[in-house]
């Protein structure tokens, strides 16, 4: 289901794994807690001694599924990995939380995912055709069925047996009780690092949950790689590559962290060359820059500084509202943005106002902005957004399926503007945005430009189980 109240785009998930280290399932809780800004629906982590598997897991936050001082003990082991989700397909229900486990003939998995494997549907039927029964709405637990019905002789190679029939965009975290196998996908979608803490190995998808543990960043996982990681060191093995590269250049816009480096570079200074870029190719004549906090405040100071124009903290953010909100009446379309955002009116009054943000999706949190920003006094708005339109679905980790969710497939730059009550709109280019990284080839653009870098899957909408 839509939610028409949250207006900026989610990914699915966030995945922590650690092998080799007496405090494994404690170093997991807190490198969740790190990730989750990436997925705030469930949180999990599942834990190996050696011998068994324990798991643990429940819908909210991290803090939340883990309040019981006793929820940790049973999770004592020198291996882990975790989980937090946001659903883009599969409903927000315990079943779909992650980690996922199982025992077949291959042993006892944990599995966490990150991603959206774009021929799930065809998967699914075709192994529901064969005798398979799902536990879940998700599209992680494919590969666990793949695994499981894999006729290869070793655990690694079923799991590439398994990887060889995914289309899409994963990592994989597979937990053993011998062993930790990282898998990404070879167009390198999502983002994966590889870290070392204490003699320990650990996985993560971004490099903020090595600092909360201090860990030393090593390097990305590579875009299909698979690690192997056991009581002998670790072990790298490929799969075929893809034809081309295909960053997530989300990751850099909006969804990592600011402190993360993603993809090799770090996120702060791609957040500050997209702010530079808008300014330079879309000025304005006005008093201040403001950033709709707290995603659009790194490219709002690139914009001041590029353009010349005074920061200012115009917007404040209540950070005790989660996206899980409601009010308990039937305004809550009109309040829920008053709850999230209050504007200061000594900085906003008389005001000619730069308002920064990462990207429109529907456009209703923004217009909604633009009117609290005239109630306080603001002489003119001018709305920049430091990412292009956003036209078309994504099948890689965001949740947008249908075009319909977007205005800007259906409206002109101008007409968004009238619709927003902004004295002008201006989105950063494609080009623009892809001279902010070091090679823009790698990136994918398929939410702006609509060239995919896999098959469309004709029956995507009918993933929902």
């Amino acid at each position: 289901m839509i939610d028409h109240l949250d207006d900026h785009l989610h990914e699915e998930c966030g995945v922590f794994g650690i092998f080799g280290d007496p405090e494994a399932s404690e170093k997991t809780y807190l490198g969740l807690y790190a990730l989750q800004h990436r997925g705030q629906e469930s949180a999990g982590i599942a834990s190996t001694n050696g011998q068994d598997i324990k798991l643990r897991k429940g819908l909210g936050l991290v803090w939340s599924v883990f309040s019981d001082p006793e929820s940790m003990p049973p999770l004592k082991g020198t291996s882990a990995i975790g989980h937090n989700r946001y659903s883009t397909k599969g409903s927000t229900v315990i079943i779909n939380a992650q980690p996922l486990s199982i025992e077949c003939k291959a042993g006892k998995i944990a599995l966490a995912h990150n991603g959206t494997i774009t021929n799930a549907y065809e998967l699914r039927k075709e192994l529901e055709s064969e005798g398979a029964i799902f536990q879940t709405t998700s599209d992680s637990e494919l590969l666990l069925h793949l695994i499981a019905r894999s006729k290869k002789d070793t655990f690694l190679e079923m799991v590439k047996d398994g990887l060889s029939r995914i289309v899409g965009a994963y990592c994989y975290l597979l937990l053993t009780p011998e062993a930790l196998v990282v898998a990404r996908d070879p167009h390198g979608f999502r983002p994966l690092s590889l870290g070392r803490t204490d003699g320990a190995y650990v996985v993560a998808s971004e490099t903020c949950a090595f600092d909360i543990i201090g860990a030393e960043y090593l390097r990305s996982v590579e875009p299909g790689e698979i690690l192997v990681i056991d009581s002998k060191g670790l072990a790298s093995h490929r799969m075929p590559p893809a034809p081309k590269l295909s960053f997530c250049i989300f990751e850099h816009i909006y969804f990592s962290r600011p402190d993360s480096l993603v993809f090799g570079e770090k996120v702060d200074k791609i957040r500050r060359r997209l702010g530079k870029q808008l300014a330079q190719e879309s000025p304005c004549d006005a008093d201040i820059v403001i950033s709709v906090p707290d995603s659009g405040n790194t490219a709002a100071l690139g914009y001041a500084r590029a353009s010349g124009i005074k920061y200012e903290i115009g917007l404040i953010r209540n950070h005790y509202i989660g996206r899980t909100f409601i009010a308990p009446h039937q305004d809550r379309r009109k309040l829920d943005v008053r709850v999230k955002l209050n504007p200061v009116a000594g900085v906003i009054e008389g005001r000619r106002v730069v308002l920064v943000d990462d990207s429109i999706v529907r456009g209703t949190t923004m217009r909604q902005i633009v009117q609290l920003l005239r109630s306080k006094g603001a002489r003119e708005v001018h709305v920049r957004i430091s990412s292009p339109p956003i036209c078309f679905p994504c099948y890689y980790g965001i949740d947008i399926s249908t075009s319909s969710e977007l205005i800007a497939c259906s409206r002109k730059v101008s007409e968004i503007a009238d619709y927003l009550g902004a004295d002008s709109l201006a989105y950063l280019s494609i080009e623009a945005m892809l001279q902010t990284v070091d090679d823009g080839s790698r990136y994918c653009t398929a939410c702006f430009s609509g060239s995919y870098p896999t098959t469309v899957p004709v029956d995507f909408d009918k993933f929902q189980f």
